[in-house]
């Protein structure tokens, strides 16, 4: 073996020994939560053991495992970890360093993180639902008590959103966040725009395929990205936004002809979460509704079950997150960088602050403004045109662009506002129902990114 290979294979020996070195210090993990992200986090962390240690000094390692159904096969080896039905007894155990809290819910997911933080562990969560709501308060406990709260898989499942919005956009003047955060929704316009399916059989196919809950209504009615816009919008600004505060629109009123229109037009169907802060006023808008976005927007490539966030700053111009939003190990890859994080400062003493969160200064839908697309079936006779553009035109509504189709005693009529307030569409909107010419009101949908 020549000098320079020996020294080669000597180096590689004190690496490997200092990855499996009994002198790293001990970090021991309390999981609360052994489902889809607990179940995958167990063997990752297993699997990366070795390389943390390396890497930091540290010993990883899950040694309680908390769950409701301790007799359910969780088709995981818990190696040396004792399983346990009491979680607060996990949370209160002298021997356990840190938190993971993955069972989702306010209660009791919330006394188990306050009694956690109150007690100087750090905590790792991915529970959306709390954030949304309590999310302001857990944030002062933990710093309170100079430990971490982290929820990286809180948002766009193993995608990196909360880290750059929290630590390397801290000094950007961010003006807008918008983004696919519900990979189910994606799936189901996806199915609607690539295969010309109607909303029931793509739901029905999505609850198939394992992407749809049976009950789904907290994905398509636009619950579940909501509560992912108000985390996002309360770290991308630095206020108090919860989930009573985002404006829900979901997508099981949009139809195959919404999307065959939209895409004549140039535009593909997203359900979008959008945070948007008033630089002159500091007035924040959170909403999540069904936006065209135009085909040549990053978002309208973004397709099945994948999850995309477009950042806007002043200074660093548009970036897109783009991955899985969801899934056992996606998710728990995210959690497991915000375990190594919350290790790494419990081992120096110090902790992450997200800072102050100020009082949230919220524009309602009705004061937002956009470009919107409204079709009408009406009456094909003489003067309809001019009665409809009328209406329009009395609310301050401007028409960018417009259509008319014959079909049979009917045409359908597709218009394309220029940018109008929500108040001044919807009064709109419900003059038009009281037309006699007009037989139908399709969707209205608003038009983003144009």
């Amino acid at each position: 073996m020549s000098g320079l290979v020996r020294a080669l294979a000597d180096s590689l020996l004190r690496v490997t020994e200092q990855a499996v070195s009994p002198a790293a210090r001990q970090v021991r993990v309390g999981l609360l939560g052994c489902g889809n992200v607990g179940g995958a986090l167990v063997p990752l962390l297993r699997a990366q053991r070795d390389s943390i240690a390396a890497r930091t000094g540290l010993d990883l390692s899950v040694r309680s495992v908390a769950v409701r159904n301790m007799s359910r096969d969780r088709g995981v080896d818990l190696g040396d970890a004792q399983l346990t039905n009491d979680a607060m007894a996990v949370v209160s155990d002298p021997d356990i360093d840190v938190i993971v809290e993955v069972i989702g819910g306010i209660e009791p997911a919330r006394e188990l993180i306050i009694a956690a933080l109150s007690a100087g562990k750090p905590v790792i969560t991915g529970n959306k639902e709390l954030l949304a709501n309590h999310g302001a308060e857990l944030f002062e406990l933990a710093d309170s008590n100079g430990v971490d709260l982290l929820f990286e898989a809180a948002v766009a499942g193993g995608i990196p959103l909360i880290r750059p919005l929290r630590e390397s956009l801290r000094g950007e003047p961010v003006s807008r966040v918008m983004g696919i955060l519900n990979g189910t929704t994606n799936y189901i316009l996806s199915k609607m725009t690539n295969e010309g399916a109607d909303y029931a059989d793509a739901l029905s196919e999505a609850q198939r395929l394992g992407y749809a809950e049976r009950d789904p209504t907290a994905d398509v009615e636009g619950f579940d990205a909501g509560a992912k816009a108000a985390i996002i919008a309360s770290i991308a600004f630095g206020v108090k936004v919860v989930a009573g505060d985002v404006y829900h629109e979901g997508i099981s009123n949009i139809t195959a002809s919404d999307i065959a229109i939209a895409g004549r037009l140039g535009y593909v169907v997203k359900l979008l979460g959008i945070a948007e802060q008033e630089r002159e006023t500091g007035e924040v808008a959170v909403r999540v509704h069904p936006a065209m976005v135009p085909n040549e927007h990053p978002l309208a490539s973004v397709r099945d079950s994948y999850n995309a966030v477009f950042v806007e700053g002043d200074a660093v111009g548009s970036l897109m997150f783009y991955g899985r939003g969801a899934g056992g190990g996606p998710t728990a890859s995210a959690v497991l960088g915000d375990l190594i994080d919350a290790a790494v400062n419990l081992s120096q003493g110090t902790h992450g602050s997200l800072g102050v969160f100020q009082r949230a200064r919220v524009r309602p839908i009705d004061a937002t403004s956009a470009e919107y697309l409204l079709a009408l079936d009406v009456l094909d006779q003489p003067g309809v045109l001019h009665s409809v553009t009328g209406v329009f035109a009395q609310h301050g509504v401007s028409i960018r662009a417009a259509e008319q189709e014959g079909a049979g005693e009917e045409a359908r009529l597709v218009f394309i506002t220029h940018e109008a307030v929500e108040s001044s569409v919807q009064a709109t909107v419900r003059q038009l129902r009281e037309l006699d010419v007009v037989r139908r009101i399709g969707g209205l949908i608003r038009v983003i990114g144009g």
